[in-house]
């Protein structure tokens, strides 16, 4: 059709085609650390909304809508392709993934109003040491000395930034955020083995229906009034974690799940500065100092993930 072919003719698409066709000759590795780490960038932007939104309403009301969001926000790509393309081979396992990470959202939304944005992030960089040790348990894959090397430095600097925050008033609220940190890493390492037969597309969408669903009955037991501007909030964090969630999935499709977890721990430069910004949180010395600790780990094995992957395509 002519108007197909204008479009694929505009500077933008060919500019968007020539960066998809750049991206694919990257090692997987190294793809699925920038997926990764978009992935992180979203998910502290919606994190930054969703704790704004748990000070004002109850905080189960909060996680219902939240996917409820999400899944209005994904309806159209659905209606437009046909319900039966997003149909998954395995309804059960969507639905356990989704009552597993609504398990970890419930001690997540929790804490969230009584900790600050950089705290929570920092707490949930202990789920990518779960996420590893499980993948090495459940699906064998290789484990190798760099990355429990940058695994232990980088639960090194949470220790150091945690550590404060378990005495006082609000030490209960962090321990809470510590219990969701095993059971999200559980609901990724199912998700890693959804990814085996399913698109990255169904699991996002079954995703938000099944966690939708098993939080409704907290939802109902707490609901506040709303507002247009809350709904409105609320439609952003559907868009927010739908992408964020399906560059999560990206990111386990294409590397080992325990390489994609080494980068998460830069998700703490996005939300102190955003802590900062939207809430005047100042971060603590210990927060900075566990900061670098954890940021220094991420480069480094990035680097290394980078190097071994571009050795071991080089012509011997």
């Amino acid at each position: 059709m002519p108007g197909d072919g204008a479009r694929s003719r505009h500077p933008w698409v060919r500019r968007a085609t020539l960066a998809r066709r750049r991206a694919d000759r990257l090692p997987p590795a190294v793809r699925g650390l920038l997926w990764s780490v978009l992935s992180g960038l979203l998910f502290v932007v919606l994190n930054t909304i969703m704790r704004g939104l748990a000070l004002e309403l109850d905080p189960y009301q909060t996680q219902f809508l939240r996917y409820l969001a999400g899944l209005v926000v994904m309806l159209p790509l659905v209606v437009r392709s046909g319900v039966a393309t997003y149909w998954p081979k395995n309804v059960g396992g969507q639905f356990t993934r989704g009552f597993v990470h609504t398990l970890a959202l419930w001690l997540w939304f929790s804490a969230i109003p009584f900790i600050t944005l950089a705290d929570t992030t920092a707490i949930g960089f202990t789920t990518p040491i779960f996420v590893m040790i499980g993948a090495v348990l459940v699906f064998k894959e290789p484990m190798r000395w760099e990355r429990w090397l940058a695994a232990a430095i980088g639960f090194a600097g949470v220790l150091i930034v945690v550590g404060p925050q378990l005495t006082g008033a609000g030490g209960r609220y962090t321990l809470f955020m510590l219990a969701s940190a095993p059971v999200f890493a559980a609901s990724f390492l199912i998700t890693k083995g959804l990814t085996r037969y399913e698109r990255a597309e169904v699991i996002v969408v079954w995703q938000a229906i099944s966690v939708a669903a098993c939080s409704l009955p907290l939802a109902l037991a707490h609901w506040h009034p709303l507002g247009v501007t809350h709904g409105l909030l609320f439609l952003l964090c559907g868009l927010l974690g739908s992408a964020g969630h399906y560059c999560l999935t990206r990111s386990f499709s294409v590397a080992d799940i325990s390489a994609t977890q080494s980068v998460k721990f830069l998700d703490l430069v996005w939300a102190t500065a955003l802590g900062f910004l939207v809430f005047g949180d100042l971060p603590s010395q210990f927060t900075l100092a566990g900061g670098a600790v954890i940021c220094a780990s991420t480069v480094w094995i990035a680097r290394r993930e980078a190097r071994g992957r571009l050795q071991a395509r080089a012509p011997s």
